[in-house]
C-alpha cells in the first residue's frame, strides 16, 4: 500500500476528509504487482477447463442466476470491472460513486445501480477470512492491511470496525455493507475454480468435494456467473456504464 493510501485512511479516521477525496486518495496509490505469487489465476482457470474436458463427470453441473439484470432500474448504472486484488482498491472505488452522484446530482439511492465484477487475480476478494488465512492469500499475493499498510491475513474488503479497527466510514465501502445497500456482486466462476483448486491440493480433495467446501467459504450474497466477462457484457447490456476499477 502506497503512503498516499495510509494517509488518506488516517485522515478519514480522524473525520477530516469528505467522502469526495476517496477516488483522488486512491488513484494516487500503485496497483500491487503479484510476481511470484503462488496464485496463479489464468493457470487455474485452464486447469479447471481441462478436468471439464477431460472428466466430465467431475466437473457439477452448475446453473447460474442472472435475475440480478431485473434489479437494474435505476437512472444512473455502473458495473465495476475488479480483475486484481490491489489491497481493495476496486471496491472501494466502487463505493464511492454513489456519493458523488447524490452530493452533485441530488440523486437518490433508488436512482444508482452498482455491479461489481470480480474476476481473475481479484478473485480471493469473495473468499472469508478462514479462507485468506488458511491458504495464505494475504501472503502469497502481497495484500496490505488498508489501516496499517502491513500484511494482512485478513480479506481487506470483508473487514469490519470492531475487528479491525477500520473508520465507519470506510466499513460503509466494504463488500459486505454495499451489498446491503442493493449493490450487485458477481464472482467469476473460472477464476472460481483456482479457489476449488487451492482446497483441493491442501485438503487432498476432489474436485467436486472441494468445490463444495470452497463455497461454504465465499463471502454471502455473492452471484457466480460463467466468468467474470459475462458478468461484464451483461451488465452493460443492461445499461450499466463500465468502470475499470483495479
Amino acid at each position: 500500500m502506497s503512503h498516499d493510501r495510509r494517509r488518506f485512511l488516517r485522515q478519514v479516521t480522524a473525520g477530516g476528509l469528505s467522502l469526495a477525496a476517496l477516488p483522488a486518495a486512491l488513484s494516487a496509490s500503485e496497483p500491487t504487482h503479484h510476481e511470484g505469487s503462488a496464485f496463479d489465476p489464468a493457470e487455474f482457470a485452464l486447469q479447471q477447463e481441462l478436468i471439464e474436458l477431460s472428466e466430465p463427470q467431475q466437473a457439477p453441473k452448475v446453473v447460474f442466476d442472472v435475475s440480478w439484470t431485473q434489479k437494474l432500474t435505476g437512472k444512473y448504472r455502473a458495473v465495476f470491472d475488479t480483475p486484481s486484488i490491489t489491497d481493495g482498491g476496486g471496491v472501494w472505488r466502487a463505493g464511492a460513486w454513489p456519493g458523488h452522484y447524490k452530493e452533485v446530482l441530488k440523486a437518490e439511492p433508488s436512482d444508482i445501480n452498482t455491479v461489481i465484477v470480480i474476476r481473475h487475480a481479484g478473485i480471493p476478494l469473495i473468499m472469508n477470512h478462514e479462507f485468506w488465512d488458511r491458504y495464505n492469500i494475504g501472503k502469497d499475493n502481497k495484500v496490505s492491511d488498508p489501516m496499517t499498510g502491513k500484511r494482512t491475513k485478513r480479506n481487506p474488503v470483508l473487514m469490519t470496525t470492531a475487528e479491525d479497527k477500520l473508520p465507519a466510514s470506510f466499513e460503509a465501502f466494504t463488500l459486505p455493507k454495499q451489498m446491503e445497500r442493493g449493490v450487485i456482486v458477481l464472482g467469476c466462476n473460472a477464476a472460481f475454480g483456482g479457489m476449488v483448486s487451492l482446497v483441493a491440493k491442501k485438503e487432498k480433495l476432489k474436485f467436486p468435494e472441494a468445490r463444495e467446501k470452497a463455497l461454504t467459504m465465499m463471502a454471502p450474497g455473492v452471484i457466480l456467473q460463467p466468468n467474470g466477462i459475462f458478468g461484464l457484457t451483461l451488465a452493460q447490456q443492461n445499461g450499466c456504464v463500465f468502470i475499470s476499477a483495479s
